[in-house]
């Protein structure tokens, strides 16, 4: 038997992240620094550890309701009301999902099918175009570009509309280039939006994550497009509690109510101890959020001026914690960069076409790791760009 035939097309059809693939990599050179993961650095704070603790150790080890915690729901309603002035029913229209990824995958596999295209920003996150595809559904890749420092544009976005297109991925700040959408950037792409009657997904995991005082929009905070909005963000990034895997969904009922089913039937519902946790971040965790954001703010005005210094153009990004710095006056490919700086300087970074096709031509550099790495990767950065 040919079991290799019996494997679904959809499965065939999705790539292990490239990503994954560096940071494999970089595991097995010895005394290599990566700079290629985007994890905080920081360990979660101790209050919300505690909070978990404490449900352990009170029995709270049984199953949720599928959509989450109430306490949790009304605190993450709460959060959203006082941080972007968006305004959500705990009770039907936020879902706590197993980490903004599982949010991805259940929002798309719900909106999309068959026939379907789905817009996706690119350079962009990774998990945008296979679970569009487990989804059934099209991916079309809209470029961003360096000399309007990543953004979407609203009139490029609408050369790529078609008579199929359904969904419209927004993912900023975002990953991988740290590019921030202005207010009067996105009023343009709701413009855009309404004219062709599409449905728009927000990935905002680094909303909290942003410097050089600028301040995120959420996009759904916009006139009209509250309805026709799905939010997704999580807590992985601002306080620091990606292994925890939690995450959530704030959207209309009319949403909510069936990708609620895919999750139900995918993962039950997110772990009970984790959930808690979650409260206690929400409530007592802007401190925290503060903290974090200042010392990244440090690393990242370090690491653009350490990669200007060594004759790498990069447009300054002011969300999450990433440079996307351009290679193209090297003459290497994004992956021959990649793979030359860590096998020659023991420093691992993510080829730029990890993202997309749009994103040749540049690497992607976490922040997300202390002072002292990055000093050192910069170090030998150096040493290697001037052997080139």
């Amino acid at each position: 038997m040919n079991f290799e035939d019996r494997i679904a097309k959809r499965a065939k059809a999705i790539e292990i992240s490239t990503i994954r693939y560096f940071f494999n990599m970089a595991r097995e050179v010895e005394g290599a620094i990566s700079l290629a993961i985007g994890e905080p650095d920081f360990i979660t704070p101790e209050h919300i550890r505690n909070a978990a603790k404490k449900a352990l150790d009170e029995g709270m080890t049984g199953y949720t309701v599928n959509a989450g915690l109430i306490e949790l729901r009304r605190e993450i309603a709460d959060y959203l009301k006082r941080r972007y002035s968006l305004y959500y029913d705990p009770e039907k229209e936020i879902l706590v999902t197993i980490g903004a990824t599982e949010a991805i995958y259940v929002t798309l596999s719900t909106l999309a099918e068959e026939g379907d295209e789905v817009l996706i920003p690119e350079p962009s996150f990774v998990a945008y175009h296979p679970c569009t595809v487990i989804a059934g559904a099209k991916s079309v890749f809209v470029p961003t570009y360096e000399e309007d420092d990543f953004i979407l544009r609203a009139d490029v976005l609408e050369k790529y509309i078609t008579e199929r297109s359904k969904v419209l991925i927004l993912p900023y700040p975002n990953n991988p280039t740290g590019a921030v959408m202005p207010k009067e950037a996105l009023e343009e792409i709701a413009k855009v939006v309404e004219k062709h009657d599409l449905i728009v997904v927000t990935d905002e995991i680094y909303s909290e994550l942003v410097y050089g005082g600028f301040k995120h929009t959420s996009f759904a905070s916009l006139p009209g497009m509250w309805e026709r909005t799905i939010t997704i963000n999580g807590f992985s990034k601002s306080y620091a509690m990606t292994g925890w895997r939690l995450g959530y969904i704030a959207a209309p009922e009319h949403f909510t109510k069936h990708i609620a089913k895919l999750h139900q039937y995918a993962v039950t519902a997110a772990a009970t101890m984790c959930q808690y946790a979650g409260i206690e971040a929400m409530r007592n965790g802007d401190e925290d959020i503060i903290k974090m954001r200042e010392e990244y703010d440090k690393r990242r005005k370090f690491l653009l001026e350490s990669v200007r210094e060594m004759g790498l153009s990069c447009f300054e990004p002011k969300g999450a914690f990433y440079i996307f710095p351009s290679i193209k006056t090297t003459g290497l490919t994004s992956m021959e960069f990649a793979k030359r700086l860590l096998y020659e300087a023991k420093v691992a970074v993510v080829p730029g076409n990890a993202f997309g096709e749009h994103g040749e031509g540049y690497v992607r550099l976490a922040y997300a790791t202390s002072m002292e790495n990055l000093e050192e990767a910069v170090k030998r950065m150096k040493e290697f760009m001037a052997k080139l």
